[in-house]
C-alpha cells in the first residue's frame, strides 16, 4: 500500500509539473504587448486632416515607423481614406488617413475625394489639423470651418517647423491659430525629420479614451495587400513622371496570386514562395500612355522595379510583378468608373 500511495502522489506531481509547464510555455509565447499593457491603455480613431500637400501621408508614415501611405511633391496625392495602426503598452491609435480638403471640385473624383475626408470626421476620438509652418490658404480655412462644425477635440499639428529660418517665428504663428480657434494642443513638428514626434504622441495618448485596443496590437492597417500594392504602384508613376501626367491615371490589380514554396514539376528544382501581381495602369490619353511607357519601354520598367522592391519590403516575400497601361478615357469624372475603380 506504501508503493502504491508513492506512485500516486508521484503521478500528481509529474500531472502538475506538465501543466505549470504548459503554462509556462503559453506566457512565453504570448505577445509581449498584452504583457506589458497599461492598466489604464487608451485606444480611438485619430483623423489626420488638413489642405493638399501639408504632409499629412508623411507624418503618419513616420509616426508609424513604416511607410504605409504613399507620398509625392504633387498635392492631392492621397485619394482613399487609409488606417494607419500604432500600437504600444500605453495606446493604440488608429490614424485615418485623409485626401487634402479643396475648393475646386472640378470632376467627380475631387468631389469624392473631399467626401472622403469629411466623412473620416464621423465618430473619430480625435484630429489632428495639420497646417505647414510658413504657408496659410485659404484650403487651410475651408478645413477649419468644417471642424468648427463639429463637436471633435482638435489638435493643431504645425509641420515642417525645420524649414522657418527663425524659430521664434512660430509663436505668433501658434498665437494666431489659437486665436482662430480653441485647440486642445498646438504641436509644432518636422515629420520628415522626425521631429517632435515622440510629444506629438504623448499628446494623442492623452486625449484618447481609456479603453482596449481595437486591432490586434501587432497590426499595422485594415487595408488589403492589394489595395497598399496599387497604391505603390501609383506613387512610382507619380515620382517617375512628374508633371508630365497629372492625376488622370489609377491602378487596378487584375491578379493577387501566392504561390507557395513546391517544387517545379517540369524541372524538379525547388522554387521559392513568390506572389504573383498583374495590375493595369489606366490613363485618359493617348498621349499620357506614352509617357507612362517611355522612350522604349524603360520608364514603366524602372517603376515596375521600384514598385517590386517597395512591396517585397513590405509584404516581406517575393513579388512578380506585371503592369500593363490602358487608355480609359474620362474615368476620372464618370461616376461608374469611379465607383467600379474603388473610389
Amino acid at each position: 500500500m506504501i508503493e502504491n500511495t508513492d506512485v500516486d502522489t508521484n503521478a500528481d506531481s509529474v500531472e502538475d509539473i506538465t501543466i505549470d509547464n504548459d503554462m509556462a510555455i503559453e506566457e512565453f509565447f504570448a505577445p509581449n504587448t498584452k504583457a506589458r499593457m497599461a492598466d489604464d491603455f487608451r485606444a480611438g480613431y485619430v483623423a489626420i486632416v488638413g489642405r493638399p500637400n501639408v504632409g499629412k501621408s508623411t507624418l503618419m508614415n513616420h509616426l508609424l515607423g513604416q511607410k504605409l501611405s504613399i507620398t509625392s511633391r504633387k498635392p492631392q496625392t492621397t485619394r482613399h481614406r487609409i488606417h494607419g495602426i500604432l500600437s504600444n503598452h500605453e495606446m493604440q491609435a488608429v490614424f485615418v488617413d485623409t485626401p487634402g480638403i479643396h475648393r475646386n471640385e472640378v470632376r467627380a473624383i475631387n468631389e469624392r475625394m473631399n467626401k472622403a475626408a469629411v466623412s473620416a470626421l464621423v465618430d473619430v476620438d480625435l484630429v489632428l489639423f495639420v497646417v505647414d509652418s510658413d504657408q496659410w490658404r485659404d484650403d487651410d480655412l475651408l478645413t477649419l470651418q468644417k471642424l468648427g462644425d463639429t463637436n471633435l477635440t482638435v489638435v493643431l499639428v504645425i509641420n515642417k517647423s525645420d524649414t522657418l529660418k527663425d524659430k521664434g517665428s512660430v509663436l505668433p504663428l501658434i498665437e494666431t491659430f489659437n486665436e482662430s480657434f480653441d485647440f486642445a494642443d498646438i504641436v509644432p513638428v518636422s515629420a520628415l525629420k522626425n521631429q517632435n514626434l515622440d510629444r506629438l504622441q504623448e499628446v494623442i495618448a492623452s486625449h484618447l479614451p481609456v479603453a482596449a485596443p481595437i486591432y490586434d496590437t501587432e497590426q499595422i492597417t485594415d487595408r488589403s495587400e492589394r489595395f497598399l500594392a496599387s497604391e505603390i504602384i501609383r506613387e512610382k508613376i507619380m515620382r517617375s513622371a512628374g508633371d508630365e501626367v497629372p492625376y488622370d491615371l489609377t491602378v487596378q490589380i487584375d491578379e493577387f496570386k501566392d504561390e507557395p514554396a513546391h517544387t517545379d514539376p517540369k524541372t524538379g528544382r525547388p522554387r521559392k514562395a513568390c506572389t504573383f501581381i498583374d495590375a493595369t495602369i489606366y490613363v485618359e490619353r493617348g498621349g499620357q500612355k506614352a509617357i507612362v511607357i517611355g522612350d522604349k519601354g524603360q520608364r514603366i520598367k524602372q517603376v515596375g522595379m521600384d514598385a517590386r522592391k517597395d512591396m517585397e519590403q513590405l509584404f516581406g516575400k517575393k513579388i512578380m510583378l506585371t503592369l500593363w497601361v490602358k487608355v480609359k478615357r474620362g474615368w476620372s469624372d464618370d461616376e461608374r468608373a469611379l465607383t467600379s475603380l474603388g473610389y
